[in-house]
């Protein structure tokens, strides 16, 4: 008797870049590590400025809300070329490439060090605007948004997924 069920089964297996924005306990962790980062990394950025305790209290939620809607946009990125690639082998090389291994091929490396720039370069901008309502002079609030968006870019989307699938460390 032939079978003619054409129903298939697949794996829901995620990026980790698209995992860290799905509402997990993970983000019991993610948000307060993030604060903690761009606080350091403004404190820093801030050099022998008086007062800059009371300065980043004030004003670094407001960067770590904009690194997050930043890193969003470079997951976007991502999602855009897995849902735009194709079906055919090369499209889910590339799809593999950019969800689960950046090293497996050039194009995909390529893609996701894209979506890092632009990230990055979001968290330039946008820091740029939010120091430069804060009163700091022109060439602080530079040198603190260039800071804070090479230290802070998601180089996360870099991490091969594989591993943590392969390694069990996912529980799967």
């Amino acid at each position: 008797m032939k079978n003619n069920n054409t129903e298939r089964l697949y794996n829901i297996l995620l990026p980790i870049w698209l995992i860290i924005f799905l509402p997990t306990y993970i983000w019991i962790v993610l948000i307060p590590l993030n604060y903690l980062i761009d606080r350091v990394v403004l404190r820093w950025s801030l050099g022998s400025m008086p007062d800059k305790g009371l300065f980043c209290r004030k004003h670094t939620w407001k960067i770590c809300l904009a690194g997050f809607l930043c890193d969003l946009i470079g997951a976007l990125i991502l999602l855009a070329v897995m849902l735009l690639a194709g079906d055919g082998g090369k499209a889910q090389s590339l799809i593999y490439a950019v969800t689960f291994d950046p090293f497996s091929k050039l194009a995909g490396l390529l893609i996701v060090a894209a979506a890092i720039a632009v990230s990055g370069a979001c968290i330039y901008f946008i820091d740029k605007w939010i120091l430069g309502k804060t009163g700091l002079d022109a060439e602080q609030v530079k040198r603190s948004a260039i800071r804070l968006a090479i230290i802070t870019a998601p180089y996360l989307y870099l991490l091969p997924s594989r591993l943590l699938y392969e390694s069990g460390a996912m529980g799967l």
